[in-house]
């Protein structure tokens, strides 16, 4: 493998429409010669946003991480790494399954809820599979520059990229989302 893709932003061309990658803007948390493992940041799971306020009486919006694994249940913690089952995205960002370890930090207010994200299930690609999705341009890959992982964001995100990376990216930011109708 002669580049990695960890830690880098994904963002899904108009090409990709009508299933949960349709403009989506991917983190990749892992790349390797195995294959790689990402979070869709501006996709809310809106059925289980509402369950959760249902069974809980709490908001908390829970985004779709991607189409595997969809009883798991992963979260972006933005701060020091003080979870002990946490791996790091970056020096400010940790991902964790640990829900148990999670909720025991919010309750005993060692972590804000504002600064973490709660995802379901992820995105995962087999060894090259991702490298043949790039290089057959279904995905863009940037480098965003301060971008929260953690931040509320909707289908907002992936115009705003689009729009800051100019040039034909202007024209797909203002395309309609079925392609096929313009």
């Amino acid at each position: 493998m002669a580049y990695s893709y960890k830690g880098k932003i994904l963002i899904s061309t108009p090409d990709i429409s009508g299933d949960i990658f349709s403009r989506s803007v991917l983190l990749i948390i892992e790349h390797n010669t195995e294959g790689a493992f990402g979070l869709i940041l501006n996709k809310i799971n809106r059925e289980i946003t509402a369950k959760i306020k249902e069974m809980f009486g709490y908001d908390a919006d829970v985004y779709e991480g991607g189409p595997v694994s969809n009883d798991k249940i992963f979260f972006i913690i933005r701060g020091e790494k003080f979870l002990e089952n946490a791996t790091g995205i970056n020096d400010e960002y940790w991902l964790t399954e640990d829900i148990e370890e999670v909720v025991t930090a919010v309750i005993e207010e060692r972590l804000s809820t504002d600064d973490m994200k709660i995802f379901s299930g992820y995105s995962g690609w087999t060894a090259l599979q991702l490298e043949n999705e790039i290089l057959n341009k279904m995905w863009t890959v940037v480098d965003v520059v301060n971008l929260d992982y953690t931040e509320a964001n909707d289908q907002t995100l992936w115009k705003k990229i689009m729009l800051n990376l100019g040039g034909e990216f202007l024209l797909w930011a203002n395309a309609p989302e079925d392609i096929s109708l313009n």
